[in-house]
């Protein structure tokens, strides 16, 4: 990374204890002069925007292969096609869209904490780290504190040992925003699903009447009222262990990967400098990725429960279902869901990176 060392009284001695942010860069040096770099209010602010207005795009864009994705590992289709033309049949286009009010409204709240949150312990664990294991051990290569000569010439060492940091504090951030983002969740899911659900339960009945008037869907806002009426507000929770477990783990490893992807191509860059922007795109739609893959079976086992939920009256037992990683069913819906997080992610990094600068 192309950055100027800062005067050495400038520093201080706990130039390790600044405030990192996921963007690119800190010190903008010129041929002439070099600006000061922002104050941790000023940056904390750039987060917080950037995050939440690169979500309301990205959140919209990718929606409709949300929308697939959850109807797949809720309720069986022969295929995503059939999955597409009988939502596109019943619904109309629409459809694709049910319920995103919700996550418009949580995703840019939780992408917005979830960014705040993740760079403020990454400047803790940092310092703990460096800390417990001498000054200097861990130099973030995106925050204000240059790196040094055998720091320069070892980069694989450091992003090696920031792993463990970067990976804690995503976790941390993912557990947190967990609290927030179950009801939201649970929500669009009971929206997503509403026509299905009533569908299967007038095809039980043995009596139902072909003539019978169409169910009405009842839209997000009516779906979050409904839900507290009739299970109350800890009905919002439902499947939240499911839910903490999939933030968790899934928020750790995206911001590993994002920042790791990021760091590994600035490396094998011959011209040097900061990541440009196919770096950050494919970095960005790389940690989604695999963020996803790999936590799949996770996501369709929350589905599946709070499904399970959903269909029964308030107070009935459910029944307890076994984690089948290998099981075929627990991976409907993997393609458009990897085709979804990677367009998500693209566009989010890709705007995020760029707000980030320009504020």
């Amino acid at each position: 990374m192309a950055t100027r060392s800062r005067p050495e009284e400038q520093l201080g001695s706990n130039a390790q204890s600044s405030r990192p942010s996921l963007s690119t860069s800190f010190v903008i040096a010129s041929d002439s002069s070099e600006r000061e770099l922002p104050s941790t209010w000023q940056r904390e602010y750039n987060t917080a925007v950037s995050a939440g207005l690169s979500s309301l795009v990205s959140t919209f864009v990718g929606f409709p292969f949300d929308s697939i994705k959850t109807r797949m590992q809720a309720y069986k289709f022969r295929s995503v096609l059939d999955c597409v033309m009988v939502t596109k049949k019943t619904e109309g286009i629409r459809g694709f869209f049910r319920g995103v009010g919700a996550p418009m409204i949580s995703v840019t709240i939780v992408r917005t904490l979830s960014f705040s949150i993740y760079a403020q312990c990454r400047a803790t664990y940092t310092d703990a780290f460096n800390r417990l294991l001498g000054e200097g051990y861990i130099v973030d290569p995106t925050g204000p504190v240059p790196l040094t000569p055998e720091q320069k010439a070892t980069p694989g060492l450091n992003l090696i040992r920031a792993l463990p940091m970067y990976f804690m504090s995503g976790f941390t951030a993912g557990g947190f925003i967990a609290l927030f983002s179950c009801p939201f969740e649970f929500t669009k899911l009971s929206t997503q699903i509403e026509l299905l659900m009533a569908r299967a339960t007038r095809a039980a009945l043995p009596d139902s009447d072909p003539a019978a008037p169409r169910y009405s869907p009842k839209g997000t806002f009516e779906s979050f009222k409904d839900i507290i009426h009739k299970r109350g507000i800890l009905g919002l929770y439902s499947g939240f262990r499911y839910h903490f477990a999939r933030d968790a783990l899934g928020t750790s490893l995206y911001f590993t990967v994002y920042e790791s992807s990021k760091q590994l191509f600035s490396m094998y860059n011959p011209n040097g400098g900061p990541p440009g922007p196919l770096v950050i795109a494919i970095s960005g739609g790389l940690c989604g990725v695999f963020s996803w893959a790999v936590l799949f079976p996770l996501d369709t086992m929350k589905s599946i429960v709070q499904r399970d939920i959903l269909t029964r009256p308030p107070g009935t037992a459910i029944k307890k279902r076994a984690f089948q990683l290998f099981n075929p069913r627990m991976y409907r819906g993997l393609g458009v869901s990897i085709v979804r997080t990677g367009l998500v992610n693209m566009t989010f990094f890709s705007i995020y990176e760029q707000l980030y600068k320009h504020l």
